[in-house]
């Protein structure tokens, strides 16, 4: 419960024992009464928080660049991206409820202290109304704590463990970017069309919340179709060698390894197992095969030719060819040479989906865009038709699945998508992965 809501039982509670009349002051019944980091001059400020050092600095990057596009086309500057094909039409290119956004950055070094930190200062220092961005669901799940302590709005970036809108969840969080559960559900009838159901799977896996959960949520689908799983090692972050967690892997008798790693890891690992050789084994009478379960065209571009014919899946690619994708590789293009990441589609829906929703809302208190959010069903910015849940703050939309290209026509040109997998097929209750989102906090 927010301070504003304490403050009105207070006063209502003593206007009762003083024998006087109960109506309170407009402060207590206007639903845009003070709020945490309320804008009062010309501008609102949006705190940006992205890995700009350590293992998931390329991710963090390429949220940055995209991030600042998205103010760009807000404040009405550019071509307007994706807010030209956006379903909703509340933005009009300039700023939100009549102020033009600025904004500040933070390091959050895909560590959860360090994230929290860098976010405390934006919100206490910089006055930001809203903290966006991250690559790492650890980093994700930490700062969306400290927002909904705070009083505001926290948009995740890059975070795909189930925890962040599962038993994590908090009523100030959103998230656009896809789960765990939703790879799983993707994923395994393509590897169980092209691998069969008689596997033998070892896993590496990233040593905290997006690793276990990744790792999960591919044995949970992959053991319902036969495969079995003879061996699951934890891996630390930013690790850079990963030869000794590979050798073990050659005599193992598994005949599937999975790379539950992202970022620099991911680039690592693979590249380091397909020099040892296993991308070329016979094992148990099949070849040999790596799964990498989340992909990104920087981490597939990192490690190169050893991503050729490797399966996994994406929240989105660059090669899409709706309107809102085409849109948004034209903008980001023209701006920065090269085509945008998942990482930056994600942080640039979500700067673009909470300054629609406080403009359609007509204020920034954290309740009244949540509001907004709840529910919101939108087309127009990649993956077609897509819904913010109201049960758990999670957007559903379709999922793609992709693997490395045999024949790359350029260095961005890395994957290629094999399945546009249904909504419908990836979609499950809320309450399976537990978690409540409680009350709003205005601040």
């Amino acid at each position: 419960m927010s301070k504003i809501d304490n403050s009105k039982r207070s006063f209502l509670k003593t206007s009762a024992i003083l024998g006087v009349g109960v109506s309170a002051p407009m402060i207590f019944t206007n639903a845009h009464a003070a709020y945490q980091n309320e804008p009062k001059g010309s501008t609102v400020t949006f705190g940006f928080n992205v890995p700009q050092t350590g293992a998931y600095a390329d991710e963090g990057a390429d949220e940055l660049r995209a991030y600042k596009l998205a103010v760009q086309h807000i404040n009405g500057e550019g071509d307007g991206g994706m807010l030209n094909t956006f379903s909703s039409k509340a933005l009009g290119g300039n700023g939100i409820n009549g102020k033009k956004v600025v904004f500040v950055t933070g390091d959050t070094q895909t560590k959860s202290d360090a994230a929290r930190a860098s976010a405390k200062r934006m919100i206490e220092k910089d006055g930001a109304i809203m903290i966006t961005g991250g690559s790492s669901s650890g980093v994700a799940i930490a700062v969306q704590g400290l927002c909904q302590e705070a009083g505001v709005i926290f948009m995740a970036g890059l975070t795909h463990s189930n925890d962040t809108t599962g038993k994590d969840k908090k009523a100030n969080g959103f998230r656009h970017f896809f789960n765990t559960e939703m790879t799983g559900a993707a994923l395994a009838p393509v590897l169980k069309n092209a691998y069969g159901t008689d596997r033998v799977a070892y896993h590496l896996t990233a040593d905290y919340t997006w690793g276990y959960s990744q790792e999960g949520s591919i044995r949970k689908y992959t053991e319902a179709m036969g495969w079995k799983t003879i061996q699951a090692v934890k891996t630390p972050v930013g690790a850079g060698d990963f030869s000794q967690y590979i050798t073990p892997v050659l005599n193992s008798g598994a005949d599937v390894l999975v790379l539950n790693h992202y970022g620099k890891d991911m680039v690592n690992s693979l590249t380091q197992a397909v020099q040892f050789g296993l991308a070329d084994k016979m094992v148990n009478g099949k070849k040999f095969e790596i799964i990498v379960p989340l992909y990104s065209r920087l981490m597939a571009a990192g490690a190169g030719s050893a991503v050729k014919g490797i399966f996994g899946s994406t929240n989105w690619h660059w090669s899409l060819q709706d309107a809102g994708s085409q849109a948004f590789v034209k903008s980001f293009g023209k701006a920065y040479g090269f085509p945008p990441s998942q990482a930056a589609h994600t942080t640039y829906c979500q700067a673009l989906l909470y300054a629609d929703a406080c403009q359609r809302a007509g204020t920034f208190m954290p309740s009244e865009v949540g509001k907004q959010l709840e529910g919101f069903k939108f087309d127009g910015l990649g993956n077609g038709p897509t819904e913010y849940r109201a049960d758990d703050h999670q957007c559903f939309k379709d999922v793609l699945v992709v693997k490395g290209k045999e024949n790359p026509t350029s260095k961005f040109d890395v994957l290629e998508v094999v399945e546009v997998t249904p909504r419908a097929q990836v979609e499950y209750e809320a309450s399976m992965l537990g978690g409540n989102l409680g009350p709003y906090n205005n601040g």
